[in-house]
């Protein structure tokens, strides 16, 4: 199969009906943006060159598109008029002849297999045009495919265009194209505006190629659903389950047990190896890895983490996180980014952490703030502890050495080192270093005052119990 010589994606439409300030084709499906997804599709392909015609948000879809295809070349289209005047600014950029694959810029369920058929089809055949076409349950709003003979095109008629029994055809138009390039330039130029939308139509190139004496042929898609474009939010949710359904069948046909699909979301980008499993309510987005034999979930989120083997994270919410070989997390723990978790350690229920790593078997159970700190191996942090990392002005760091036992409710306002094997009493203020092997008390001793509640609180429940019990004032 021969290379294509250019790819146009046409991507300078308004988006109106996507109500947004933001470009259309910058809305995200499985943690890539709309063009994203289709320029991952046709990457594969390997063109020679690459042009994106670029309209409203020009300079937001330019700084895009330099991040996820900076060897894509950018058209503007100031006036927008038509898929064929978009098609005419990038055409006259380009020099070469071959074969040229033009596409609309918010198809991002097209797959590289079904781009490669229709190339196969059109390079067998020698067609000078191919439009690939669907068989759609409902047509509505899409252009009809009106066939001459076999796969022979006589025209493409635009929705606002056709007559009633040309809206009756159920064959339409994807916005996919191969042409000839030399062929499509001798007729780009010819296109006319005489429609309802008063456009230069890039379907009407087909009927200009037929008074030539060049056929264009209709290859159908084997699946309607790759062909599905995105003009609202609706149909952005509905190209959403879409790309999460063939995400999850292919980490299941790869090992991957997924309890519930439909409530499973994860991210295109996102390595899974086999035997983990995936409870319902998961989200894992970013560039996130999971290792064989962990379990997340129910009800997680993973951005970007790195999760090792047999690692157990339920109803938590991590970013940026590395978490270890058998550690666990959860449930409702909160693990922010530059957290590391080292294996067989533990970040138990309600529990946060940020920036911090926690040395191999230590254990932070519940109820507790760790912040900026750096704890060592087998050192267990008290319910209720909390690392006082910020001053009102900077962020401090607190060291906790191995085999340490941090008691309930303690305060660690950093910076303070709690030296290897040292204690620290609950209840306790530390805000001086405490020394390895020794026991760091910070709290007021404790005074009774008698008789205080019945006589500041003579009327209350508490005072009547009081006198009950034998108090005295």
């Amino acid at each position: 199969m021969s290379k294509i010589e250019l790819v146009i994606v046409l991507a300078a439409g308004e988006g109106t009906r996507m109500k947004s300030k933001n470009s259309k084709v910058l809305h995200e499906i499985a943690g890539r943006s709309i063009i994203q997804n289709l320029l991952a599709a046709v990457a594969p392909l390997s063109p020679k060159n690459l042009t994106v015609v670029v309209g409203a948000h020009k300079d937001e879809v330019i700084d895009h598109l330099a991040k996820v295809a900076p060897k894509a070349k950018t058209v503007f289209q100031d006036k927008r008029n038509g898929t064929g005047g978009a098609a005419q600014l990038a055409l006259a950029e380009h020099k070469g002849d071959g074969t040229i694959l033009i596409l609309a810029g918010d198809t991002p369920l097209l797959t590289t297999q079904t781009l490669q058929e229709f190339l196969a089809v059109h390079q067998s055949e020698k067609n000078i045009a191919s439009v690939l076409t669907a068989l759609l349950p409902d047509p509505t709003g899409y252009g009809r495919i009106v066939r001459r003979e076999g796969s022979v095109i006589l025209k493409i008629i635009e929705e606002k265009d056709a007559t009633e029994s040309e809206k009756e055809i159920d064959e339409i138009n994807t916005g996919v194209y191969l042409f000839d390039i030399k062929a499509l330039r001798e007729v780009i130029g010819k296109l006319k505006n005489d429609n309802s939308q008063k456009e230069l139509y890039l379907t009407d190139a087909i009927s200009l190629l037929n008074s030539n004496g060049d056929n264009a042929h209709a290859i159908l898609s084997n699946d309607y659903t790759e062909t599905l474009g995105i003009n609202d939010r609706t149909q952005l949710a509905e190209c959403a389950a879409i790309i999460r359904d063939r995400i999850n069948n292919q980490h299941m046909l790869n090992g991957v047990t997924i309890i519930d699909p439909t409530t499973t979301w994860i991210d295109a980008d996102v390595k899974i190896e086999s035997d983990v499993v995936i409870y319902p309510s998961t989200s894992i987005t970013g560039e996130s890895k999971v290792k064989s034999g962990a379990i997340i979930g129910p009800r997680t989120t993973l951005n970007s983490c790195t999760v090792a083997e047999g690692a157990k994270i339920i109803e938590s919410n991590c970013t940026e996180s590395e978490i270890g070989k058998d550690a666990k997390v959860g449930p409702f723990t909160y693990l922010r980014k530059g957290t590391v978790l080292e294996n067989e350690s533990k970040a138990g229920a309600f529990v946060e952490v940020k920036n911090s790593t926690l040395g191999k078997g230590s254990k932070v159970n519940h109820l507790s703030y760790v912040g900026d700190a750096q704890i060592g191996e087998e050192t267990n942090i008290g319910a209720a502890t909390v690392f006082v990392n910020y001053d009102g002005e900077k962020k401090h760091q607190t060291k906790i050495g191995n085999q340490v036992r941090i008691g309930s409710n303690t305060m660690l306002v950093a910076p303070v080192t709690v030296g290897d094997g040292a204690y620290t009493a609950a209840g306790s203020v530390i805000n001086e270093d405490v020394p390895a092997g020794a026991i760091g008390i910070g709290r007021a001793r404790q005074v009774n005052i008698l008789g205080w509640v019945l006589r500041k609180r003579k009327e209350s429940k508490s005072a009547a119990a009081a006198k009950k019990a034998g108090a005295k004032e």
